[in-house]
């Protein structure tokens, strides 16, 4: 692929819009690109008014893809051991919600949040991104049988449902704190200059990201060195170009869904 950006606003929701809508306006003071957004349609429980939806549909309409990205954002499980109890309630602060569901459990709310979209007149979800990337295996499984073309983790867009995976670290930052907010603009440089020839540079953010003036400052600098040697694009986008762009290779070598063709036919 052509080299590529994607700007990826993660948490949105009725109770965060004022926040959602500072990161879009502080996006748009680099440079008009469409964005992805991920959206919850029950933040921690709470049921989404109507005008959440409408908002999400005036944002769908002039460009920018809407993705669903959990159905609570809440992880109601609970912990197996100290190092989950870490990654659950420390790391993820208790909102990796796909992190540890039955198999039943996923597909229930990811159906819910489908139905969501299209009770509120909005196009189905192209994209399903697990609240801080955190899937587990039930979670994989139930996603074969739903209608997204993509999902994400951390490090790569993954095709659905063949789980056929394109590289790319997201850029991420932490303003939970002086420190953490100091320490992600540090690795946040070093991770955009390690993805300098990678096809896809994905900035990935959150509704108080636009409320630090130093956070602000450094994603939108990455964003405006980046533009000119890239095309923005959203993630549905991505997954498209990426599809079409392997079939071919896939169906020449005769590895698609990891089913060679005969020696015979290969051969040819």
């Amino acid at each position: 692929m052509i080299p590529q950006l994607c700007v990826v606003l993660h948490d949105v929701a009725a109770s965060r819009l004022d926040a959602c809508e500072r990161v879009v306006s502080a996006v748009a003071e680099v440079a008009p690109v469409p964005l992805t957004l991920l959206a919850v349609p029950r933040y921690h429980c709470e049921p989404s008014p109507a005008v959440f939806g409408q908002w999400l549909g005036q944002r769908g309409a002039a460009g920018d893809e809407i993705a669903l990205h959990g159905y609570t954002h809440q992880d109601d499980g609970a912990p197996h051991g100290l190092v989950d109890r870490l990654r659950r309630r420390f790391y993820t602060r208790g909102e990796g919600e796909f992190c540890d569901l039955t198999l039943t459990e996923a597909t229930r709310r990811l159906t819910a949040g489908v139905r969501w979209f299209a009770r509120q007149g909005l196009l189905a979800p192209a994209g399903f991104v697990a609240p801080a990337w955190l899937m587990n295996e039930a979670t994989w499984q139930a996603l074969r049988w739903q209608p997204f073309s993509y999902t994400c983790t951390l490090r790569h867009v993954a095709l659905l449902p063949e789980r056929r995976m394109l590289t790319s670290q997201s850029i991420v930052y932490s303003c939970a704190s002086a420190w953490r907010r100091q320490a992600s603009r540090a690795w946040n440089a070093a991770v955009a200059a390690s993805m300098s020839d990678n096809p896809l540079l994905r900035i990935e953010l959150h509704p108080h990201d636009a409320d630090h003036a130093a956070i602000r400052r450094s994603w939108q600098r990455l964003l405006e060195r980046n533009l000119p040697g890239r095309r923005a694009t959203t993630l549905a986008e991505i997954a498209g170009q990426y599809r079409l762009e392997t079939d071919w290779d896939t169906l020449v070598s005769g590895l698609e869904f990891d089913s060679p063709l005969p020696a015979r036919q290969q051969s040819g």
